[in-house]
């Protein structure tokens, strides 16, 4: 009953506070001389209008709109602390790379001797290495410089010489370098893959513009970059064809590791520091209460003193 009472009286409180703060709006409104409110109710009667035709008239996916979405979540193996990563899937994702984006995307922080005995041998990668030919010699004695075959001490090549010539070969746009894409995006691999297989047709009322893709994946829905990944662009060792979403799959763990390199050697520091702990627990534990036994575990008497 109580609490009914004390309900029934805060609904009359803020009643009356509403109540009072209409009739304040109310005096104040009438106190402005009327050319004022004309132009008031003009103001507010165009903005709603404007606000109505923008509502009604086709989107543009000229920034954020309702279809751009976040990338969902996946259980990636790697993620959890006892896994590394798949060495497998990182030599078909470099696969994947070479075959695909290495034709307009650079990775010119990565070394091709970095992918040693990580997933492939020393002179497999001496023959991606060599399979470009425009790398350039050292001066020699009349300050010539040639052209040679990559080695193995060479960063990952780049299609492009200058930002110039790669904005001028994809329509002003700049392809970015994947060395550390995972890093510098938010959500990781988690968007890196959602991108990739996020190409879709646009809805209806969205209209691009000119040379851009939907992606509802990407800031603002739009994307300058085509769909790189197609089935059967790429095939495994026995020649079967790669599906999409296995592309996608295996090249964004590639470049996840070429972001994160050191990541399995944390992951064991990781085991091996709790485990250590793990293993100390018990002997530390019996240590401090024989340390602090003296201290717990003493009697104080508090004895009076006898009268003489």
């Amino acid at each position: 009953y109580q609490r009914r009472v004390r309900g029934h009286k805060g609904e009359q409180m803020f009643s009356a506070f509403g109540r009072f703060a209409r009739g304040a709006a109310r005096a104040a409104f009438k106190e402005v001389p009327p050319v004022h409110r004309i132009k008031f109710l003009t103001i507010l009667a165009t903005a709603g209008t404007v606000a109505l035709w923008y509502t009604a008239n086709k989107a543009y996916a000229y920034g954020y709109v309702e279809e751009c979405i976040h990338p969902p979540k996946y259980p990636w193996e790697h993620d959890k602390i006892w896994k590394s990563y798949d060495h497998a899937a990182i030599r078909r994702g470099f696969v994947v790379y070479n075959t695909v984006g290495a034709a307009c995307h650079s990775m010119r922080y990565r070394y091709y001797r970095q992918l040693v005995d990580v997933a492939f041998t020393e002179d497999e990668m001496k023959e991606f290495a060599a399979a470009y030919d425009d790398y350039d010699t050292e001066p020699n004695d009349d300050g010539d410089v040639f052209k040679r075959n990559g080695l193995l001490n060479d960063n990952m090549h780049s299609p492009y010489a200058n930002e110039k010539q790669a904005r001028y070969a994809n329509n002003g746009a700049l392809p970015p370098d994947l060395s550390q894409i995972v890093r510098a995006r938010e959500g990781g691999e988690n968007f890196l893959f959602s991108l990739l297989t996020g190409y879709r047709d646009p809805p209806h009322g969205v209209v691009l513009s000119e040379n851009m893709y939907y992606n509802p994946y990407f800031p603002g829905c739009q994307i300058a970059m085509p769909p790189p990944l197609a089935e059967g662009a790429v095939q495994d060792e026995d020649g079967n064809d790669y599906s999409i979403s296995q592309q996608a799959k295996d090249v964004t763990i590639y470049l996840t590791w070429s972001a994160y390199m050191e990541h399995d050697e944390r992951h064991l520091m990781g085991i091996k520091t709790l485990s250590t702990l793990a293993l100390l627990t018990i002997p530390l534990y019996y240590w401090k209460k024989m340390r602090w036994s003296y201290l717990t575990k003493r009697k104080v008497d508090f004895l009076r003193r006898k009268k003489d």
